[in-house]
């Protein structure tokens, strides 16, 4: 199933315009393998026939299909699918085709074959053509944090190859066992260290990447820190067992006595709408229970059919009564964010803005408003299936003025591109350095500290593994009427 997940990235690198990649290995709809990559008896006919029947009743642009008539039923499937997709550059940059849906499904629930590494690509010396792999984050239970590696690493080579912009993308596709050389820092130049071999499994993700109660450094008052990197609510083993750990930790923050919160999702790609609603509730600031945390906007054929089935309310999707919830202790809530935090975790920013003050750190978000579901084809057999997007978010306002690929802009700008990264939750982190000083916490020690150097990114973009940018997961659970 060679397609499946990676086509899903690359459609993104392409439309995204991620040029360390050489063109020839981008794999695009229009050269993929267009045979079905599955035992069924299914044809492309087929598929296609079930494609444009999913997407002419639920895709939110159904009204901008083009006729059935004027398609090729016999063509791949893939193509078949970038001719419905409606303004693929500016407007749908996130529905996709997969021809394993299972692979997929998997993926959106945070189960990966992975290294278990995020990073960012820079020159190791400005002008050389030399990359590295800046480690901001190494996932727990991972092959690679099991090896050692750690935040703040770099990788400056693979298999004994120097990484560039010509190689960069096709050193991770030579299999799954790699052996990554981490460099130090030795006279302004990064040079080859120890050795690391690790191999890809199977991993389960846990969202919760961190989590901590800190004391202020001038004020000694107390501060809650939550990394959150996905949105899932829950295993195969515990369907709520990640949502219960966020009302967990939630509850230690409110025994604490905590009056600022930092949510760091700068690497957080989105994921389970439900999630969404359960972390919101637990911020909420002046919200109730009854208020409204964000609106649906859906096509003409389901906004009729929900409003005459359910009535206006079914739009409008309130907070939850969580007893955990820190809102009435909370000054305002500082988000941490990237050009990958996306979809759902746009989401709660927008959303919270109505009843709390929401101060955001780093740089523009990815930019989705919209949100989705994974349809299986079922009528088939096929193993195909479609991440289409069902509608648009609004906060109870009616904002959602992000839904390009400008983001929403950070209330201060903050690069994240100091290198080697601090430790997540460090005071002299780069973000975390810049929520204290708008606290007025910056110590004379933390004032005199400046350790690190500047790199050159060749993409703004954080990666995971092998080159998967985030695909703007925002998820709701649905099935076409």
């Amino acid at each position: 199933m060679k397609n499946s997940i990676r086509l899903l990235a690359v459609i993104l690198l392409s439309s995204l315009g991620f040029q360390s990649c050489k063109q020839d290995d981008i794999v695009t709809p229009s050269n993929v393998t267009q045979e079905v990559s599955n035992s069924s008896t299914a044809t492309s006919s087929t598929v296609n026939s079930w494609i444009y029947s999913v997407m002419q009743e639920a895709y939110y642009w159904a009204a901008n299909l083009p006729a059935k008539s004027t398609l090729d039923a016999s063509s791949s499937s893939f193509d078949y699918f970038e001719k419905l997709i409606y303004n693929r550059e500016t407007v749908d940059r996130f529905s996709a085709l997969t021809d394993n849906y299972d692979e997929l499904l998997n993926s959106f629930n945070g189960v990966n074959k992975v290294y278990g590494i995020r990073y960012t690509v820079a020159e190791t010396q400005t002008g050389s053509g030399k990359l590295g792999l800046f480690l901001s984050d190494v996932l727990l239970g991972s092959p690679a944090e099991t090896a050692g590696l750690k935040r703040g690493d770099v990788i400056v080579a693979i298999d004994g190859n120097q990484i560039t912009e010509d190689n960069f993308y096709s050193l991770f596709q030579s299999g799954d066992t790699h052996e990554f050389q981490l460099g130090t820092w030795q006279n302004g130049v990064w040079t080859g260290g120890a050795k690391a071999t690790i191999t890809r499994s199977v991993v389960n993700e846990n969202p919760v990447a961190f989590s901590s109660v800190l004391t202020l450094p001038a004020s000694g008052r107390k501060m809650g820190y939550l990394l959150y990197n996905q949105f899932i609510p829950g295993s195969d083993e515990n369907s709520s067992s990640y949502d219960d750990r966020l009302r967990s930790i939630f509850g230690e923050f409110k025994a604490a006595g905590v009056e600022e919160l930092v949510l760091d999702l700068r690497f957080n790609g989105g994921g389970y709408i439900s999630s969404a609603e359960v972390l919101a509730s637990l911020i909420s600031g002046n919200a109730k229970a009854s208020d409204v945390f964000y609106k649906e906007k859906w096509n003409a054929t389901y906004e009729s059919y929900f409003a005459q089935a359910y009535g206006q309310d079914y739009f409008n999707h309130s907070f939850l009564n969580e007893t955990n919830s820190i809102g009435n202790q909370l000054r305002r809530v500082f988000v941490f964010t990237s050009h990958s935090t996306a979809s759902a975790s746009e989401l709660i920013i927008n959303g919270l803005k109505p009843y709390i003050e929401v101060i955001t750190i780093g740089e523009n978000t990815y930019g989705k408003n919209l949100f989705g579901s994974l349809v299986e084809d079922t009528s088939t057999g096929s193993g195909y299936g479609i991440y289409v997007m069902l509608g648009e978010t609004t906060n109870a306002l009616g904002v959602s003025d992000y839904g390009t690929i400008n983001g929403i802009t950070p209330t201060y700008t903050v690069k994240d591109d100091l290198i080697p990264y601090e430790p997540i939750a460090s005071f002299n982190e780069t973000l975390l350095k810049k929520a204290l000083e708008i606290m007025g916490e910056t110590t004379q020690t933390m004032a005199r500290y400046s350790k690190g150097t500047q790199v050159n990114r060749i993409s703004k973009y954080t990666f995971k593994d092998n080159q998967e940018l985030p695909m703007g997961k925002m998820i709701r659970d649905f099935k076409p009427q």
